[in-house]
């Protein structure tokens, strides 16, 4: 019993930088814009949050705020890039991870910020709730971002399905053409998307510097952005089905230090590798699944809009 109170205590820490992430994706092409660029923005999050805590003795929370900031800054290149250049979206994503992955490397060593353990984001325990048995440490004794997630989530779905500026959004991803005729300016709402989506991809990387190892190290968000892309065509760009799969990926990843610590002999690297090969067989699942179904994706998903070209 204790191993599994711990396992599913330890899952949300695990599962918010994905469902962060693969929520920020979904703000992003919901609008039309493949954003292959997660794995960077969550770097940039990573590695600014822990420089203002390091550097500037920020409060864990202000650093995660500057951290989603900063992810917001970087993605107006590739938004520049995609939006008004009109470059291949899955190019520019691609040079985005690898210009985060270099940059934030250098920001990080050249300021000293690597591997400087620090006091990140504490845990809130709700008073006698912490000490109950079983759900205690499941449902109260967690930190303020992941007690915040379900309601950035209703926040963003709220904005996307109820309200005329998340009309505008879909509208841009489904037809740009047809929005561009009912007045939208379909450039400007896909630019602000991409800020919006990598602001909470920046707070998904920001957690896992300042929230959870409470260190910066090169890389250390280890493919997690590139999961969250695999996860968002698991939810077919469905938030909640996106938290649905967050919460099986978190789960399926804080098994594997607990089977560790149990004193369970298996390879080192098969265990690094469960998370990733979950992702292959969620999407070869999918694929099987939806074999001969129409399409889920928004209807521009990756279409660079040229108005000159309408009809």
């Amino acid at each position: 019993m204790d191993f599994l109170v711990s396992w599913i205590a330890n899952t949300p820490g695990f599962a918010a930088p994905y469902a962060l992430a693969a929520l920020g994706l979904i703000v992003s092409e919901r609008a039309g814009v493949l954003s292959l660029g997660a794995e960077g923005f969550m770097l940039v999050g990573a590695v600014i949050g822990v420089g203002m805590i390091l550097s500037f003795g920020m409060p864990p929370l202000p650093a995660m705020v500057a951290a989603m900031v900063a992810a917001a800054l970087v993605s107006t290149l590739f938004a520049a890039l995609v939006v008004w250049l009109k470059i291949n979206q899955v190019i520019a994503g691609l040079v985005m991870v690898f210009f985060c992955q270099g940059a934030t490397s250098l920001i990080g060593s050249q300021y000293g910020w690597t591997n400087r353990p620090f006091t990140g984001l504490p845990k809130i325990e709700l008073g006698p709730l912490a000490n109950v048995p079983v759900l205690g440490p499941i449902l109260a004794a967690q930190d303020v971002v992941i007690y915040a997630t379900p309601a950035i989530f209703l926040g963003v779905v709220y904005v996307l399905f109820r309200t005329h500026t998340g009309l505008r959004l879909r509208a841009v991803g489904e037809s740009p053409e047809a929005a561009d005729a009912a007045g939208i300016d379909v450039s400007g709402v896909r630019f602000l998307s991409v800020m919006a989506g990598a602001s909470l991809i920046g707070l998904a990387g920001a957690y896992i510097s300042v929230g959870s190892a409470k260190i910066w190290v090169e890389d250390m968000t280890s493919g997690r952005g590139w999961i969250a892309v695999a996860l968002v065509i698991f939810a077919r760009w469905s938030p909640w089905r996106a938290l649905a799969g967050a919460i099986l990926f978190g789960a399926i990843e804080a098994l594997v230090p607990k089977l560790a610590a149990a004193g369970v002999r298996l390879p080192q690297y098969l265990m690094l590798m469960t998370p990733y090969l979950a992702t292959l067989g969620v999407m070869i699942w999918i694929a099987a699944a939806r074999r001969g179904a129409a399409p889920d994706e928004p209807g521009a998903l990756g279409v660079p809009h040229v108005r000159e070209e309408r009809r």
